[in-house]
C-alpha cells in the first residue's frame, strides 16, 4: 500500500478510503497495545494526526495527552491517546 505525503495510505485521501483508513489505525492500534502500549513521541504524533512539534508544544503547554518521562525519552500510552481524543471529541459539524 503506498503512502501520501501526510504518512496516511493513498487511499484515505479520497472518501471511500477513509473507512479503510480507519480500520489500518484501528490495526496499528491493537498491534501496538499487544507489542508496547508506549508510544515515542513521534508514534503518537502519527497515531494522532498532528505534527510531532504540535505535540511537544502541547506537552510544554499542559493541553496535550498524558504521558511520562522513560529515562530521557517521553512516552504515550495509547489508552492515553485515546483518552485525551475522545475529551475533545465535539458534536456537530464545526468550522
Amino acid at each position: 500500500m503506498t503512502e501520501n505525503s501526510g504518512g496516511l495510505p493513498a487511499s484515505a485521501a479520497n472518501p471511500g478510503g477513509i473507512k479503510q483508513a480507519v480500520r489500518l489505525a484501528k490495526l496499528r492500534a491493537e498491534s501496538a497495545r499487544q507489542a508496547s502500549p508506549f508510544l515515542t513521541s513521534k508514534e503518537a504524533a502519527f497515531y494522532l494526526g498532528l505534527a510531532v512539534i504540535t505535540l511537544r508544544g502541547m506537552r510544554r503547554k499542559g493541553t496535550g495527552p498524558r504521558c511520562r518521562k522513560h529515562g530521557r525519552d517521553w512516552r504515550y500510552h495509547i489508552d492515553d491517546l485515546d483518552a485525551w481524543s475522545l475529551a475533545a471529541t465535539r458534536g456537530g459539524t464545526h468550522g
